[in-house]
């Protein structure tokens, strides 16, 4: 009556919880972003949903087709996907604890005993024989083994965030590896035909030198002139052809098997509106793994101070014993326990107690509590480092393409200008009314202002991705 007395006791006692009060960190967030614009009121989604394939937008078939072999093909996300089912596993593991363990035994022993002791046994060697099953249960009074399962399950939780925060990066690097290339194509061509401008000229001014229209000194820049363009388009033949190959890894080919055509850009420019800075620490997957951890972290402070008092544990055992085989499942040879000593009662005789408290360890779990605390505040810092890091992410790339634009349309009206003036020197210098180092001079500006142009081209259409990731995921279109 005692042993059931102390079992409903403790099933009484199993919703405590030694778990602090979960609440997650307090941060500042923004009014609004730094930057002026209309930013929409939207309900925030959870971090875990699907963005949609947002590289779209840009109506590039090109780049729909590499990034669509990502998820498929992409080694890193394959293994963030393994990590996730590992962590998925780990927690139907601790889910397991929360359920009886069932043992099956079989043991068959042949014992030989002394005959020279005080009460020596009416048979000194027999056979014995144990087919049985032993259950054994920990009461949870303490809420041990629930925290240890939250905080596994938000493990798991967290490493799916770190699956989708993974997804949305390398998504977003292909697309920026990939507009680099584009950019690289459209400076390649303004390289090859200034290369092949300057030949020209080397031709015709090598000519005039013969002839003895122009000097030596106009034959040596004509050549450096030349000779430089040169160098500047093998370095970009450089540029893009590593590029390739990062593109290649990240949908999963070897580099050596995979070419990309070259093609002038075609992605058309496009305008994200963002949602208010509130909406973001719910978009982002890198900001809920993070917040996850906090949770893990509390709930390991649960598993930690539960160690601080007595385990509770139930078993109990039911099996057939005999001296032989042939009458081993028969009703004589029926065996069974109940209570603290039953699991192991019907194998060895061994003792198995119902209650079991440290005494003394040498502050053990006391540096075990500490290193759950530890742990949790360094979770709390992360996450707050991870808000602050996304905030930036955004105002940073708002303010990209804010004076991306500004430079462009100035950039744009420079090489325009500097044409214009090329045209202009070479019609003075035909006449004779300059030397040919005002030409060269005028040209490099024209050159530098070209490739200017279209290097901020490039570098808004990456600043426009970027911000993309920074939202995490997803767009809305301006």
């Amino acid at each position: 009556m005692r042993a059931i007395t102390i079992v409903f006791c403790m099933l009484a006692l199993s919703d405590c919880s030694l778990a602090p009060h979960y609440e997650p960190p307090q941060v500042d967030t923004p009014v609004a972003y730094k930057e002026k614009g209309p930013w929409l009121h939207a309900t925030p989604k959870s971090a875990a949903l699907d963005r949609g394939p947002w590289w779209q937008m840009y109506g590039d078939p090109t780049l729909d087709s590499l990034e669509a072999k990502v998820i498929c093909s992409n080694q890193n996300l394959k293994a963030a996907l393994a990590r996730f089912e590992e962590a998925r596993a780990v927690l139907a593991e601790q889910r397991s604890a929360q359920y009886p363990s069932i043992v099956g035994v079989f043991n068959s022993a042949r014992y030989g005993t002394s005959s020279n002791v005080a009460n020596p046994a009416p048979t000194t060697v027999y056979n014995d024989q144990v087919l049985s099953a032993n259950a054994t249960y920990e009461v949870d009074v303490w809420g041990r083994v629930r925290n240890s399962v939250a905080n596994a399950k938000s493990l798991a939780e967290a490493s799916a965030a770190d699956l989708f925060a993974l997804d949305l990066s390398i998504h977003a690097e292909l697309a920026k590896d990939y507009f680099s290339l584009r950019g690289d194509d459209a400076m390649q061509q303004v390289l090859d035909k200034s290369v092949t401008v300057y030949e020209k000229q080397f031709y015709l001014i090598h000519k005039r030198y013969k002839g003895g229209a122009s000097s030596i000194a106009d034959v040596d820049q004509a050549q450096s002139q030349l000779d430089n363009a040169k160098t500047l388009a093998a370095d970009m033949h450089l540029k893009r052809s590593q590029l390739e190959h990062a593109i290649a890894v990240l949908i999963g080919e070897p580099p050596a098997v995979f070419s990309l055509a070259t093609a002038l850009p075609q992605a058309k420019k496009v305008t994200i509106v963002p949602q208010l800075p509130s909406t973001l620490l719910e978009r982002r997957p890198d900001i809920a793994e993070a917040e996850l951890k906090v949770q893990a972290a509390n709930y390991n402070i649960g598993v930690a101070r539960a160690a601080y008092f007595p385990a509770f544990n139930l078993s109990a055992g039911i099996g057939f014993e005999s001296t032989s085989l042939g009458n081993l499942l028969s009703k004589p040879s029926l065996t069974w326990a109940l209570g603290p000593t039953a699991a192991s009662s019907l194998i060895n005789n061994g003792n198995s107690p119902l209650i079991t408290q440290t005494i003394f360890d040498g502050g053990k779990l006391v540096s075990l509590t500490q290193q759950a605390w530890a742990q949790y505040f360094e979770t709390v810092a992360n996450y707050r480092e991870a808000v602050l890091k996304a905030y930036q992410e955004v105002e940073d790339n708002l303010t990209a393409l804010r004076q991306l634009d500004k430079e462009n349309m100035t950039q744009t009206s420079a090489s325009f200008a500097a044409n214009r003036a090329v045209k202009q020197a070479m019609f003075r210098y035909k006449e004779g009314l300059t030397t040919y180092l005002d030409v060269v001079v005028i040209q490099n500006i024209a050159l530098q202002a070209e490739l200017s142009k279209t290097n901020v081209q490039m570098r808004r259409q990456i600043a426009s991705v970027q911000l993309i990731k920074a939202l995490g995921g997803g767009y809305q279109k301006g």
